[in-house]
C-alpha cells in the first residue's frame, strides 16, 4: 500500500466520505460506529461538507473523531458556492469547525463553480490558511478548463487537490483531466469511487472479467474498483458507507495491487477514454 502525499502530509488512499451520513437520526450510531471503525483501522481522510445534510454530517464527523488523536487526522469540508465570498467564507468556515469540534481543517474545498469570482475565494482562502484556521485548500467538480484557468490566477497554484466523481464506469477525466493534474502534482479525490454501490447504471458487479479478478485476489468487486481508483499512486479514494463490514473491506482494497495484465483485462471491457468527455457530477 502507498500513500498518497497531498498538501504536504502523505495519507492513507481511502478515506471516508460521508454525503448522506447524518441526515436520519435512527441510524446515527451505526453510522458513529462505521466512522470510527475506519479511523481505528488506519484511515485518515475524512471527507464533509457544510451542505451534507445542513451541517448535519459535520457534527456526525465532530462526535466521531473525539477519541482521536488529531493530527494522526485528515480533515477535509467544502463550502457551498454562494458561501465562498471574502464577506461569508469565513463565517461558513468558522460554522464548520464549530460543528467538528476543531480548531482547523487540514483541507477546504470550494464545492463546485459558482457565481462569486474565483479569484476572491482563493483570496478567503488565502487569508484562512494564514490565520491557521485551514492547512490547505483545494476545488471540486472542476474539470480541465477550469483547472487551467485556477492554476494561471495568483496563489492558483496553491491548490491542493480537485474532488471529482470517478470509478470505472464514470472515468472520462482520464483522457485530460488526470494527466493535467499529474503534470501539475495535484492529486485527485475520487468520490463515488465503487459507483454508489453500482447503483450509477455501469453493471459492475455483473461484469466477469471483474469477479475473475476479484476472485484471483479472495476480494469483492467493490475491493477491486477500489484497487483500481488509487492504482496510479495520486489519487484518493473517498467512499461512503455506515457499514462496518464494508468499511473494513475499503481499507483491505488498499493492499490489492493489480497487475498491468489485470489492468489491461478491465481495460478491455472499461476503455480509457479516446476524446474529452463532460465532467461526470454527483
Amino acid at each position: 500500500m502507498k500513500k498518497v502525499k497531498i498538501a504536504k502530509r502523505e495519507v492513507f488512499p481511502i478515506g471516508l466520505g460521508t454525503w448522506n451520513m447524518g441526515d436520519d437520526k435512527k441510524k446515527y450510531t451505526q453510522e458513529l460506529e462505521a466512522l470510527r471503525v475506519g479511523l481505528e483501522a488506519g484511515i485518515q481522510v475524512i471527507d464533509t461538507a457544510e451542505m451534507y445534510g445542513d451541517g448535519d454530517s459535520e457534527s456526525l464527523v465532530g462526535h466521531a473523531i473525539e477519541p482521536f488523536e488529531r493530527e494522526n487526522l485528515f480533515l477535509v469540508s467544502k463550502v457551498l458556492p454562494s458561501n465562498a465570498s471574502k464577506k461569508q467564507l469565513p463565517i461558513s468556515l468558522d460554522n464548520s469547525l464549530k460543528r467538528l469540534k476543531t480548531d482547523y481543517l487540514d483541507l477546504y474545498l470550494l464545492h463546485w463553480k459558482g457565481g462569486i469570482p474565483i479569484e476572491e475565494t482563493i483570496e478567503a482562502m488565502e487569508k484562512a490558511k494564514m490565520q491557521g484556521k485551514i492547512k490547505s485548500w483545494g476545488v471540486s467538480n472542476f474539470d480541465v478548463n477550469d483547472m487551467t484557468k485556477l492554476l494561471k490566477l495568483p496563489n492558483g497554484q496553491q491548490c491542493a487537490t480537485n474532488q471529482v466523481r470517478y470509478n470505472l464506469g464514470d472515468r472520462g477525466i482520464d483522457f485530460d483531466l488526470v494527466p493535467m493534474m499529474k503534470e501539475n502534482s495535484i492529486p485527485l479525490m475520487a468520490y463515488a469511487p465503487v459507483a454508489r454501490g453500482d447503483r450509477l447504471g455501469a453493471d459492475l458487479t455483473k461484469q466477469k472479467v471483474l469477479l475473475d479478478i476479484s476472485k484471483k485476489y479472495h476480494a469483492d468487486v467493490f475491493q477491486i474498483l477500489l484497487a483500481w481508483c488509487i492504482r496510479n499512486g495520486q489519487t484518493i479514494a473517498i467512499p461512503q458507507s455506515s457499514n462496518t463490514k464494508h468499511v473494513m473491506n475499503n481499507v483491505k482494497a488498499a493492499n490489492i495491487h493489480l497487475t498491468e495484465g489485470d489492468l489491461a483485462k478491465i481495460d478491455s471491457i472499461y476503455p480509457e477514454p479516446s476524446v474529452s468527455e463532460p465532467l461526470a457530477l454527483w
